[in-house]
């Protein structure tokens, strides 16, 4: 095979963005399949002793406690979305780290869903004839992936909470 330092530089620039296409599929797959509350496939993206540090709660060691923990507190909602805004991912060997914004909305009871310009907005029965809006936060997260003989899988997770609207209703994401 013919070596030079040009075609090994491309080589290594393939590389990078067929890791950083990899890493951004690994989080969208994950986080379509805990929209859909598919706790397997979503836990599947974690390492087995992977670490999840979320602001209202204690850290969380190890991929069946951290998916125990989510799944605890998401599934009694109807419905739930998990947006990941502005992901930026920075690859080195085996190693990547990245940064994002969460955008995280449920809804308690689902009545109607309404689209208009790429808006969903969607209305929650909470007693007999009263509506609320849905339950949001937001933050920054931070990640840290490893690949391994599989692909990549999320080391670390730290996410923060910068905001939130709408009341929590259902009680999942108080502190511990």
């Amino acid at each position: 095979m013919l070596h030079t330092p040009a075609l090994d530089d491309l080589a290594r620039r393939i590389r990078g963005l067929e890791d950083r296409d990899a890493l951004h599929a690994l989080m969208i797959r994950g986080w379509r399949a805990l929209d859909r509350k598919d706790w397997r496939t979503w836990s599947a993206c974690w390492a087995e002793d992977a670490v999840l540090e979320f602001g209202p709660w204690q850290r969380i060691q190890g991929r069946e406690a951290i998916r125990a923990k989510v799944e605890e507190a998401e599934s009694p909602y109807t419905s739930i979305q998990h947006h990941i805004l502005n992901m930026h991912v920075d690859v080195a060997g085996d190693r990547a780290t990245g940064i994002g914004y969460m955008w995280f909305v449920a809804v308690a009871v689902a009545v109607a869903v309404a689209v208009a310009v790429a808006v969903a907005v969607a209305v929650a029965v909470t007693a007999p004839g009263r509506t609320s809006a849905p339950y949001s936060m937001g933050g920054p997260y931070d990640w840290e992936f490893r690949r391994d003989g599989d692909g990549w899988l999320l080391a670390r997770q730290r996410l923060g909470v910068l905001w939130t609207d709408g009341d929590d209703t259902l009680r999942a994401f108080e502190p511990e």
